[in-house]
């Protein structure tokens, strides 16, 4: 895939506000990890306040943790692929950046979605520091819904490995979908990083090529998880020369509709498959996520290997980079 297939530079960068609490273990190495960042003054009802370049985080007495700045939203990835890692689950994050819409009649009546036919999307890779950022879109007919029961498709976050090896490769052959990989090579040449922009850039460029390939289907509803608002979702693909915009946005969409569970099933085992690949590549391997192992094994990898193979295997922007170029 051509980067200029999907990359648009913007001139105004949004600063973001996420806030959600996250787990014991994850907010105790979230403590260790920015004790040296730590700001002299603590806001009212704060344990602490830091600065990460240019990302304020703020973590309150309740145990809830607020990220603001330009990047907010690459550092709230981390954290959450911290906790899918360390706990299997997924954490509810709210986007203050925006004000919240009332809900909308479609999103009232989602408890209908998983029994008419749809479409979604969903991806992964975002917040993990090796590995390609992936994202699958996929059409579950109304006749295959008792296959997806019968499979267990639910969210890949909520599903084993080891049960997403063997689901995955069925619904590839079962349901009609498409992929889109996003090498790190291809991310660090672009200019822009907003995490969201990308996200929904590829988002609508495989809901289009689904449809283009399969011209004949007819989804009930065409969802996708909802990772930021409708508007400015639109925003970031105003530039694309082709739009799907009948969407309904979800928050834990892949619990409600099979065709988003599925699109994270297929995602999550191309990006395994993708991670087993680069392992035998680099000869070791390559852990998930953005946490402290990512930093050991990068720390050894650029010993043996030099710094300028990260921006063939990492993220280069995420956070882990600072810390290695001491030994560049």
């Amino acid at each position: 895939m051509k980067k200029e297939e999907y990359y648009v530079i913007i001139n105004v960068v949004r600063k973001m506000t996420f806030v959600f609490k996250p787990s014991e273990n994850v907010k105790k190495k979230m403590i260790a990890y920015y004790e040296p960042l730590k700001k002299e003054k603590t806001p009212p009802y704060a344990v602490f306040q830091a600065q990460d370049a240019d990302t304020i985080v703020t973590l309150y007495e309740s145990g809830k943790v607020m990220f603001q700045g330009i990047s907010a939203d690459i550092d709230v990835d981390i954290w959450r692929t911290m906790e899918r890692n360390l706990n299997g689950k997924d954490i509810e994050i709210k986007d203050s950046s925006e004000k919240k819409k009332e809900k909308t009649k479609e999103e009232i009546e989602n408890r209908y979605l998983k029994t008419i036919s749809t479409a979604g999307s969903d991806e992964v890779g975002t917040g993990d520091y090796f590995g390609p950022i992936i994202v699958t879109a996929t059409f579950v007919p109304k006749e295959k819904l008792g296959l997806m029961n019968e499979l267990g498709v639910n969210d890949s976050k909520k599903v084993t490995d080891d049960k997403i090896k063997k689901i995955a490769p069925e619904l590839m052959k079962e349901i009609p979908y498409v992929t889109l990989k996003l090498s790190n090579k291809e991310y660090n040449e672009l200019k822009d990083k907003n995490m969201n922009k990308i996200k929904a850039v590829l988002h609508n460029k495989a809901l289009v090529k689904l449809f283009e390939q399969n011209p004949n289907i007819r989804p009930g509803k065409i969802v996708i998880d909802q990772f930021v608002y409708p508007k400015k979702y639109f925003e970031h693909i105003s530039d694309a020369s082709k739009k799907i915009t009948n969407i309904l946005f979800l928050t834990k969409a892949e619990h409600q509709v099979y065709s988003v569970a599925a699109a994270s099933i297929i995602s999550r085992y191309l990006f395994l498959r993708e991670m087993n690949q680069i392992s035998k590549e680099l000869g070791a391997t390559v852990p998930l996520g953005a946490g402290v192992d990512a930093d050991n094994f990068a720390q050894a990898l650029v010993k043996q290997k030099g710094f300028n193979i990260l921006y063939q295997y990492a993220k280069i922007n995420f956070k882990n980079t600072e810390k290695l170029k001491e030994i560049k």
